[in-house]
């Protein structure tokens, strides 16, 4: 047995487990702004100033998630990490509506409403195994 019996660790062990998980969910909102850059470069003639820009910032949010997401898994079960990653569905839909004026469809919303139902189903699975905020060493 590895608790000391004082309560302390678990609700650190459960606090640093929301910091990791809300570190990570602001990663992914990092990440899929990286697509919303990529679609702007996408509609810019090659190599503009404008091109420059955008691509540049594509670049510089990959490097930043990259680096975030070495410091999450290395924190939180890969398994738990990835099934997460599923929320960059809801980041697309809000971004496709805030930068491009895409419509936000009902098939949309029940997709995305499913996807996170996914994501709580297998959070809970992983803090009923005592996995969350656990992780390599």
């Amino acid at each position: 047995m590895s608790g000391s019996g004082s309560g302390g660790t678990s609700h650190g062990t459960r606090r640093t487990g929301v910091r990791v998980l809300l570190g990570l969910h602001v990663l992914l909102g990092v990440y899929s702004l990286s697509d919303v850059l990529s679609k702007k470069a996408s509609g810019t003639e090659f190599m503009t100033p404008a091109f420059i820009v955008f691509y540049g910032g594509v670049l510089v949010l990959l490097a930043v998630y990259a680096l975030g997401w070495q410091q999450v898994i290395k924190r939180m079960p890969l398994s738990s990490a990835y099934a997460n990653r599923a929320v960059t569905i809801v980041w697309g839909i809000l971004w496709g509506l805030v930068f491009f004026g895409e419509p936000i469809t009902w098939g949309k919303l029940v997709g995305a409403a499913l996807i996170m139902c996914g994501i709580v189903v297998f959070a809970r699975a992983d803090k009923a195994e005592g996995d969350l905020g656990g992780g390599v060493s």
